[in-house]
């Protein structure tokens, strides 16, 4: 008798005992829900996306829970390492979700309280578990610097929670959203101001003038809306006064398909951010860009290299000669 066939046959039902045996010991074992828990818990999602940028909103759901018949929760607070600014606030509402996918909100305590970088909620209803809504108004002072949050919940019981969030990087970015420019009159933008000049005002500040706002309805030619540096060829300003003075040959690239939601206000997911501008590199680019269209956008270079931006075009009017666009700007010396 061969016996290297007895050993492999032998071997061979070890194995499917051993596996009868596993799949029985699996059947027998009855799978138990775990006790629930009863002292005071707490957890925090961030809900707001996309860079952090001076004047916005940084958005956290703060969500804490207690044993039923243990007692009460009495407060929630919130610490931010750096305060925000006036409209920092926590929602006194505790909010969830109906069956029709609508948020809706119970008053659980009284309007938040904020002092320096605390803000707080005290419950006046007996609830055991409760979601609040936080809302951190970045100020101009966290440019460039990070914020930490550290959330906590007390309860009747004399239980305390705490949940730190962070770090979060702020962007050194400037913003400023929904500028009405117009062809001939509201038609000088400044970088440095962020901002659209009158005639006279170019004509005061002739330095601030780094882009034109131009439209042309010209005959098989297609310009219509344009940036235009002030010392651009003259054919591109044909019809535009260009104050005595105003020297900025700024670098203009024009871009598709780059819907900042920032600027955009929509439900676009593409983000802007510090990173885009430092890697940004304009060196070839021209002096004017045209045939901007809703939804377009143009990267900025001032002519001494000190700001970069990112001009988004909002909306466009053609009878009235005229567009509404939002800037991020990025100082870069």
């Amino acid at each position: 008798m061969n016996r290297n066939k007895i050993n492999h046959g032998l071997l061979s039902w070890a194995g499917v005992l051993a596996i009868l045996f596993l799949f029985s010991a699996c059947e027998e074992k009855e799978y138990a829900i775990p006790p629930a828990k009863t002292e005071l818990q707490n957890d925090v999602i961030k809900r707001s996306l996309g860079p952090n940028v001076a004047g916005l909103d940084i958005e956290f759901a703060y969500a804490m829970a207690l044993g039923f018949g243990k007692g009460k929760i009495t407060s929630a607070r919130v610490e931010a390492s750096i305060p925000g600014a006036p409209g920092t606030y926590m929602d006194h509402r505790s909010f969830h979700t109906n069956s029709s996918g609508i948020d809706v909100g119970v008053e659980v305590g009284l309007p938040s309280a904020t002092e320096g970088g605390r803000t707080t909620v005290n419950f006046t209803k007996d609830t055991v578990a409760a979601t609040l809504r936080y809302f951190y108004v970045i100020p101009e002072e966290a440019k460039g610097k990070s914020v930490t949050f550290t959330f906590s919940a007390e309860a009747s019981t004399g239980e305390k929670v705490s949940y730190t969030m962070g770090p979060y990087q702020i962007a050194k970015m400037d913003m400023k959203r929904n500028i009405t420019v117009r062809d001939s009159s509201a038609c000088y933008i400044s970088l440095a101001d962020m901002a659209v000049m009158t005639p006279e005002q170019a004509a005061a500040n002739p330095q601030k003038v780094d882009l034109v706002y131009v439209y042309r309805n010209i005959p098989n030619i297609t310009f219509n809306h344009a940036l235009v540096s002030p010392t651009s060829r003259p054919e591109y300003l044909s019809g535009t006064i260009v104050p005595a003075g105003a020297s900025n040959s700024t670098r203009v690239r024009k871009v598709w398909d780059l819907r900042d939601r920032h600027l955009a206000q929509l439900q676009f997911g593409i983000y802007v951010d510090d990173l885009d501008f430092e890697k940004l590199d304009l060196s070839t680019a021209a002096d004017y860009a045209l045939n901007f269209r809703a939804e377009s956008g143009a990267w900025v270079e001032s002519a001494d290299g000190k700001y970069r931006a990112y001009i988004y075009i909002n909306s466009v009017n053609n009878n009235n000669k005229s567009a509404v666009i939002s800037i991020k700007r990025y100082q870069v010396q």
